[in-house]
């Protein structure tokens, strides 16, 4: 049987990475997701705190606008 988990238990990978590139920013999580939304990714603050915390899948698509919006690449955002 697939297993849909990280090894942690969680549902992503990149949600602890969001977090810290969120608080290096300076933004909250509403702020995020208005950003998000400025280059199409329709996501809210609910959703934002549950990608953060594992409890909450992330799309591709939704993984390279984070990574956009940090101004970082898919490897450093979904590095372990």
């Amino acid at each position: 049987m697939f297993i849909n988990k990280s090894k942690d238990g969680l549902n992503n990978i990149c949600g602890k990475n969001i977090a810290s590139f969120r608080i290096k920013l300076k933004i909250s999580q509403r702020e995020l997701a208005d950003r998000m939304q400025l280059v199409g990714i329709d996501i809210d603050k609910n959703a934002i705190q549950r990608i953060e915390c594992g409890k909450r899948f992330v799309t591709d698509i939704e993984v390279i606008a984070f990574a956009e919006v940090f101004g970082v690449t898919l490897d450093e955002l979904l590095k372990i």
